[in-house]
């Protein structure tokens, strides 16, 4: 932002010797309207127009980009909040589920290899939990 700014006073200054330069008397037409000035002046208005037509057509997509950049921080800072909300009861559960088993910490992993994740409604049903012939999907 700097640089341009410092980019931007360099050109404008570089603008303003040149149009002190040349103070040649011109007439300027523009449509039913006419006037004459030196050509410094009638340099400069076509600067000082050029960078505000240059301003406002670049302004609405600024704009946008700003809008734009405050929605996407206000939902990264909601999405940190519930991920925060979601880690805290994450550890209380596993808190709740170590006093329930007797006190024993839980590792990250709580379902092993060698245990089952998921028990059918046929084996929940006949309780048969560890049966073998009961096939599984």
């Amino acid at each position: 932002m700097q640089l341009g700014l410092i980019a931007g006073i360099v050109f404008a200054i570089v603008a303003a010797l040149f149009a002190m330069q040349n103070i040649a008397p011109v007439t300027v037409t523009l449509g039913l309207w006419s006037f004459e000035s030196s050509l410094a002046l009638a340099l400069l208005a076509a600067l000082g127009m050029g960078a505000l037509i240059a301003g406002l057509v670049s302004s609405p997509a600024m704009i946008r980009r700003q809008w734009n950049t405050a929605r996407l921080g206000r939902q990264v800072a909601e999405l940190e909040r519930r991920l925060a909300e979601a880690e805290r009861r994450n550890e209380e559960l596993r808190a709740e589920l170590a006093q329930a088993r007797g006190g024993t910490p839980l590792p990250i992993a709580a379902v092993s290899a060698d245990e089952k994740p998921y028990v059918g409604l046929r084996q929940l049903m006949a309780a048969r939990g560890d049966d073998e012939q009961t096939p599984q999907r």
